[in-house]
């Protein structure tokens, strides 16, 4: 009754009504000029997170660990004199561009000299950065690689490989204009690599998250255009009719602008999740204007009256359109429930943004066909369709008369299913969307190979009293870690106050690099008396040593291994820091860029779950409130399951791991398959009452009605969602076949086993 009234009001105001949504449409576009792309890095743990909190609290007495960008040579003639002179002119190019905080490198390290007439410590430059005879450059090059400190930091020299570290300001990094910041870097270079010819490495979390980040904005307007493409192209190819193909293109396009608007009126970002919802919208929105255009053409081949045949089509599939939408939008509208911004405004959007598709596409499908002219015959041809009906009556004489064989092959999916589920593993990487040849990994691997790696993991030390850090209990016990840590293959050489007093003896002993030890207890006074009163002023001790020197940490690199082994090294860790400082433990954090990421990809990995099983709830509550039945809610919930886990399945056969771009897949492709569900029971009910409950030929009336549309839908939905094959990343890749993969069982689930379902327990009852 509701939609009867919808249905009048909508036909007699449809100029007042396309009049105001062209208006609100106008000022959605308007709103879109002001969004912006979100590009500093999100955690993906909740604001109060006992680790994140943690690191702010060492990032403010450190710094930042995420600003640090690392550029990387290989060259056996680096020394050679105009080579190295093009190596400091590069780093001194770079160190005035605005935003840069620092650059260091091996043309910048110092030797360490005692002064003992004012006892302290001075710190000279190694090398002058004046033009210097090749025999003095040598020279100089010999007294470098007798500084241990710098070995497999700062350079590599049985590989000779050479490292340039450079600071960025965090909030260049974080800003719009970090893309463009980093292009300028890079073209800085350029006059290095022609002058040497030698192919320089860049790595670092704020070059990797740039460059990603600008990979995936390219790809956000390429996935719109392609989206825009197919569909359109899909709907020409089933309706034959390119004034269809306009005014569907017009609604999800409309759809795509409010949907945007909606983002810019939140004061939200278009952060590289979010990114994904213009394409969605396509993708979802169009199956709407073919369910509605669908049964607009079969109600007017009834009785040839269009005005009839439109009211029919608000009547009768508004009420379910709404429903399956609604489900859609539960689908995206649980991430909200998560502790995590990004997904809170990716559900809130997304959920805006469904709901606005019903909206425009029930208000303007209606209004805009009013005042076309009748569809030709030509138009209609689709409905006669021979492959289609033939598709349709073998669908029909399976459920009528082979549904043993549907069970046992439904009963085989399951069990294959179940199996494969147990093969599935949670792991995620910091590149391992990115395609194996592409310049990102192949760098990346190059740094792993000759310095273990560039993710940031640290161990702090809190002795909780000033210049508690330098004294010899806490030196030993750093120094005790650090040598059990060298078994670990993933780890860097660790920068730490222990290394400093080694390095500190060994200037004290006038650089002989066999004194590079820590300094012994009858000497440790006289040497640590040399060091200055307040730590953190230097540049270099500030990076691990606090003002006041009682907290510490011990800095290392980790290679991209993946969440998993990263969890694994830092259990492993802690045990390692039991076993040393013993009830002093809790004094030691373990922490740093890769520690988080990969607890913050497990919690999104079950945030993403809870987010699944809200989806079922939520869904479930809308069928029994549709239904009324405990078994039709049933019925409609079981067969959208087996999709689930069967792509849950070819996950685990495939090695496909769950990480926030594949756990995605199931929220989305459950909130999308029930929608078949509830075409197909909403039209069985229907049938139901007209029958006198004759479940047979309500079941098949049923499949004949809505199997054309649901098999319309599927295909627009599979190649709309297959898209995302085209992506450079490898998870929007399995995002694109795991959804197509989970649609495809759900056209099997919704049209051959539900009805089966329906006839069995028809016939039980």
């Amino acid at each position: 009754m509701v939609f009867q009234h919808i249905a009048r009001i909508i036909l007699r105001n449809r100029l007042f009504i396309l009049i105001t949504v062209g208006l609100i449409t106008l000022f959605m576009g308007y709103q879109i000029s002001s969004l912006k792309f979100f590009f500093e890095p999100t955690p993906l743990l909740p604001k109060n997170d006992s680790l994140l909190v943690q690191h702010k609290e060492f990032s403010e007495i450190f710094g930042k660990g995420e600003n640090l960008m690392i550029i990387g040579v290989k060259d056996k003639n680096f020394f050679l004199s105009e080579n190295f002179e093009q190596w400091i002119a590069l780093a001194d190019t770079i160190r005035a561009i605005d935003g840069i905080e620092n650059v260091f490198s091996i043309s910048d390290i110092f030797s360490i000299e005692k002064d003992t007439e004012n006892k302290v410590f001075t710190f000279n430059k190694v090398f002058n950065n004046q033009r210097n005879s090749q025999p003095t450059l040598d020279s100089l090059k010999n007294l470098a690689f007798t500084l241990p400190f710098y070995d497999k930091l700062i350079h590599n020299k049985e590989e000779d490989v050479y490292l340039m570290m450079i600071s960025i300001k965090y909030e260049v990094i974080s800003q719009k204009g970090r893309v463009e910041f980093i292009d300028n870097l890079l073209d800085k270079t350029e006059q290095y690599h022609k002058a040497t010819g030698n192919t320089l490495r860049y790595s670092g979390l704020p070059y990797i998250r740039t460059t990603v980040g600008a990979m995936i904005e390219k790809e956000m307007y390429m996935f719109i255009a392609l989206a825009v493409l197919i569909t359109a192209l899909i709907i020409y190819l089933l309706f034959r009719s390119l004034r269809i193909v306009v005014f569907s293109m017009l609604v999800v396009a409309t759809s795509v602008i409010w949907g945007l608007g909606t983002m810019a009126l939140l004061g939200y970002q278009i952060t590289l999740l979010t990114a994904v919802i213009p394409p969605l919208i396509i993708v979802i929105g169009v199956p709407n204007c073919v369910y509605l255009i669908n049964k607009y053409h079969h109600e007017y081949r009834i009785h040839g009256n269009k005005v009839k045949a439109l009211q029919r089509v608000i009547q009768k599939i508004g009420s379910t359109t709404f429903l399956t939408n609604l489900t859609t939008a539960a689908g995206f509208g649980t991430f909200m429930f998560t502790g995590i911004q990004i997904l809170k405004e990716f559900g809130l959007v997304a959920t805006i943004g469904i709901v606005g598709v019903f909206v425009v596409s029930i208000l303007l499908i209606p209004s805009i066909f009013s005042f076309l002219p009748p569809p030709e015959p030509k138009h209609l041809r689709h409905l006669e369709s021979t492959r289609l009906k033939g598709l349709v009556t073998r669908v029909v004489t399976t459920t009528l008369y082979r549904r043993k064989l549907v069970f046992t092959v439904t009963i085989t999916l399951i069990v294959v299913g179940v199996f494969g589920l147990f093969r599935i593993e949670s792991k995620g990487y910091m590149v391992d969307d990115i395609p194996k040849n592409h310049h990102t990994y192949i760098d990346l691997k190059f740094f792993e190979k000759n310095f273990a790696g560039v993710m940031p993991l640290e161990i702090v030390v809190n002795t909780g009293k000033p210049r508690g850090v330098i004294q010899d209990a806490t030196l030993k016990q750093i120094n005790k870690l650090q040598d059990k840590l060298k078994s670990y293959k993933e780890l860097s050489r660790p920068l730490s106050v222990a290394e400093a007093a080694k390095f500190a003896r060994q200037g004290y002993y006038n650089g002989n690099p066999n004194q590079y030890k820590l300094p012994s207890g009858p000497e440790r006074g006289f040497i640590m008396s040399y060091l200055p009163k307040k730590m953190g002023n230097n540049d270099l001790l500030g990076r691990f040593v606090d003002s006041t020197a009682s907290v510490t940490r011990i800095l290392y690199n980790v290679a991209d291994v993946g969440s998993i082994r990263v969890n694994e090294l830092k259990k492993s860790i802690e045990v390692d820091v039991d076993s040393i400082f013993g009830c002093e433990s809790n004094q030691v954090s373990i922490t740093g860029g890769s520690i988080i990421a990969a607890k913050g990809n497990d919690y999104l990995v079950r945030s993403l779950f809870t987010s699944l099983l809200a989806a079922i709830g939520i869904i479930s509550l809308l069928m029994a409130w549709l239904f009324k039945k405990p078994r039709m809610v049933l019925l409609s919930i079981i067969p959208n399951l087996i999709p689930l886990v069967l792509t849950a399945a070819a996950m685990g056969y495939w090695g496909i791991s769950l990480k926030p771009s594949t756990v995605l897949v199931f929220s989305i492709a459950f909130g999308i398959s029930v929608d078949n569900s509830i075409h197909f029971l909403t039209k069985y009910r229907q049938e139901l009452i007209r029958t006198d409950n004759n479940s047979k030929a309500s079941v098949v009336c049923a499949i004949r009605e809505t199997g054309v549309s649901m098999m319309y839908t599927f295909i627009v939905l599979f190649f709309g969602f297959g898209i995302f094959i085209a992506s450079n990343f490898g998870g929007t890749v399995s995002l694109g076949l795991l959804v197509s993969l989970t649609l495809m069982v759900a056209i099997f689930s919704n049209l051959i086993l539900l009805p089966s379902l329906l006839l069995k327990l028809g016939r039980d009852k």
